[in-house]
């Protein structure tokens, strides 16, 4: 059986690490390349960025954050964000990233997920949902949650998978930042369907909420930033109380 990741995200806007609440009213969380190192030497399994300003002017300095990511940690690391050709992933990948997360270029060039796919390979293409119930169903949205769609997340969900992505990062942005829970109802019927790893993002704000999306949904991985961010959960602990019942994870570090 495979360990259940713990992925700590930062959201990166001009150079430093940010949290809002459903994707609004942003505030400060720290340096990105320090939180990083941090996340590292307790033990989290892997870390996502977000650049959520990107433009092509700031492409550069995205790059030396990344370089200097990669100087830093051992563990592996996915950055996202303004990603809409190959020479973007291209570059980021060899700066130092270990993957590359495409969201609203997916869906609007979806051949891109297999040319991604082809070029680098599966294993290094995540793509990014961010989905909201609009009516009686969940809503693809895009440019960070702001703009609807009418695409059926499960449907894209499925096409996603069959162009080549090798996982799926999954934020309900319903739950996100609420820290009332993961949409478990919504993510158990999602990881039915789905054959690559589901990491689900949107609505952590305790230990219990880690122990029922696992114990629940049986998804791959789970994604949080602000309660890592504002030590209201410290990994280590969260990865013994997840083990202490019975969810097989990696060791946290002291």
């Amino acid at each position: 059986m495979v360990s259940k990741r713990i992925i700590p995200c930062l959201d990166v806007k001009d150079g430093r690490t940010v949290k809002g609440v459903n994707f609004l009213n942003l505030r400060d969380a720290g340096d990105p390349v320090e939180l990083a190192y941090t996340y590292s030497q307790k033990g989290a399994d892997e870390l996502v960025f977000l650049d959520i300003s990107a433009t092509e002017e700031k492409r550069k300095t995205l790059i030396e954050m990344v370089k200097s990511v990669a100087r830093q940690i051992s563990i592996p690391f996915t950055i996202g964000g303004g990603i809409s050709e190959l020479s973007d992933a291209h570059e980021l990948l060899n700066s130092g990233a270990d993957k590359i997360s495409i969201n609203s270029a997916a869906v609007r060039n979806p051949a891109l997920i297999e040319e991604m796919a082809s070029q680098f390979g599966s294993q290094f293409v995540v793509v990014a949902i961010d989905t909201r119930k609009v009516g009686d169903q969940n809503l693809v949205h895009l440019v960070g949650g702001k703009v609807p769609t009418q695409i059926n997340t499960e449907n894209w969900i499925r096409e996603v998978e069959d162009r080549g992505a090798g996982e799926i990062l999954l934020t309900s942005m319903d739950h996100d930042g609420t820290k009332n829970g993961f949409d478990l109802d919504f993510l158990t019927q999602l990881n039915k369907i789905v054959h690559i790893p589901l990491i689900a993002s949107g609505g952590a704000g305790k230990q219990e909420h880690f122990y029922d999306l696992f114990e629940k949904t049986g998804v791959d991985a789970a994604l949080a930033a602000s309660i890592f961010h504002f030590q209201e959960v410290e990994i280590p602990y969260l990865k013994k109380y997840l083990s202490d019942k019975g969810i097989l994870v990696r060791p946290g570090s002291n």
